[in-house]
């Protein structure tokens, strides 16, 4: 036991003793009102109960480089338990990293309280993975078990300062990526660093530090220990960063786009998968960065569409009936990408919805397109048709009459209507003639 203690002394006593420079306003560029009133009035209460209290990581690091944080966090030497006391609506969550929510109006913050280092007595797994992570430590401490120098900065809305542990501000300046300590030990304690080590660097143009670069293509295989719930989060914040494009460019340069989607390492090998997938991407990226909403449904649709339809085809070769044919394919492709992410059921509705809808677009006479415009999923199953006509896998002549039709009044329709519904009755009348009891005129 007090070997044990001895360990932690020695081993964490240099981390919290690292020195930390102390940046201020008219150097780092935040301005207060950047923060969120929630984050700020956080910071200030924990302060005024005399514990220490910033706001930390992601959002410090993307106001410095002038991006619009999407969420702030906050860190502090409270316990979960004096955090939890201090707010009526707050709640303790988590086992492996316990945190507490604490909710200000309509913002939920997450506040962590500061960790130790890990040591021997840290819980791992065989591979090296951190499995439990709650004994806290000095704010050094922190500092030095964050991932990145670029995350590893925080800022005190009271003071108005940034404390800077490993020179983050320095390495946001100079556009490089370098990670706290051993890449080789930081990637084993926990893989999905390799994957965010990507998204920041397309996300920020920043490049990888040459230490951090090196090792990721032969530990890549590590990310298949990480629970699928976890690396599904993960590919989430990619897939909706702003730039999924560039990440997606960036994960095949580094060798980690094998594997994490199954089936996309396939279809990124193909002409016109690859092209169908970057334009989905591309049109991702433009809603993302202008503040509209996104749905992971119709994107992961996308990503695995052209697997799904190379399945659809040899059912159909082999004799299977169309429709039937296509549920099999849809539930093929989506059971093989459950054995590595964990795509919710509500994601799965949304895809299947989507792929069963493709079909439905080829019938353009009748009641049928109606029917189809009731759907509530049209509009995405629309803007997915568009997508696979601009790639050149079906002709744009089928979107353009789907684009019209929608937006057309009544009398326009039935005139789009007309000429298959004309031949209908037509053929309808003339069958009608030449029944037993109507012979056919002899002009026939």
């Amino acid at each position: 036991m007090i070997r044990k203690l001895l360990r932690r002394v020695f081993r964490r006593g240099p981390l919290a003793e690292h020195p930390v420079e102390t940046i201020a306003a008219n150097r780092h560029g935040i301005r207060r009102e950047q923060v969120s009133p929630g984050a700020r009035r956080v910071c200030e209460t924990l302060q005024k109960e005399g514990y220490r209290a910033y706001v930390v990581g992601g959002a410090v690091r993307d106001l410095i480089a002038g991006i619009e944080p999407k969420d702030f966090d906050v860190a502090t030497d409270a316990t979960p338990d004096q955090v939890r006391s201090l707010f009526r609506r707050s709640r303790i969550i988590g086992r492996r990293f316990q945190i507490v929510h604490v909710m200000q109006g309509a913002e939920t913050l997450e506040v962590s309280t500061f960790r130790a280092a890990h040591d021997e007595d840290t819980l791992k797994d065989e591979h090296g993975r951190v499995l439990r992570d709650n004994v806290w430590g000095s704010m050094g401490a922190d500092a030095a078990r964050r991932d990145f120098t670029i995350n590893a900065l925080y800022y005190d809305p009271v003071r108005e300062e940034v404390l800077d542990y490993h020179r983050g501000v320095e390495d946001l300046q100079k556009k490089t990526l370098r990670m706290i300590g051993d890449p080789r030990l930081r990637f084993r304690e926990d893989p999905v660093r390799m994957l965010r080590a990507v998204r920041l660097a397309a996300k920020l143009g920043l490049r990888l530090d040459p230490k951090v670069e090196a090792p990721i293509a032969e530990m890549a295989k590590l990310i298949d220990n990480v629970p699928v719930a976890r690396l599904f989060d993960e590919m989430l914040k990619l897939l909706f960063s702003g730039y999924a494009v560039e990440c997606v460019k960036r994960l095949r340069q580094e060798g980690l786009h094998h594997g994490l989607l199954p089936l996309l390492d396939v279809i990124l090998e193909q002409p016109l998968g690859e092209k169908f997938v970057m334009l989905s991407l591309a049109s991702t990226d433009e809603r993302v960065r202008a503040g509209k909403a996104v749905s992971p449904g119709f994107l992961f649709a996308t990503l695995l569409w052209h697997e799904a339809l190379a399945n659809w085809a040899s059912r159909k070769k082999a004799g299977e009936l169309p429709m039937p044919a296509l549920h099999a394919a849809m539930d093929a492709v989506l059971d093989q990408q459950a054995e590595k992410l964990a795509i919710t059921r509500r994601i799965i509705g949304d895809i299947k919805e989507i792929w069963a809808l493709q079909p439905r677009f080829e019938k353009r006479s009748g009641r049928a397109p109606l029917r189809l415009l009731e759907q509530p999923r049209f509009r995405a199953a629309w803007d997915f048709l568009v997508l696979r006509a601009a790639s050149g896998e079906i002709d744009g002549e089928l979107s353009e009459w789907w684009r019209e039709f929608q937006e057309a009044g009544d009398d326009r329709r039935n005139e789009m209507l007309l000429p298959e519904a004309a031949k209908k009755r037509r053929r309808s009348r003339s069958r009608g003639r030449n029944t037993p009891g109507n012979p056919a005129p002899e002009s026939a």
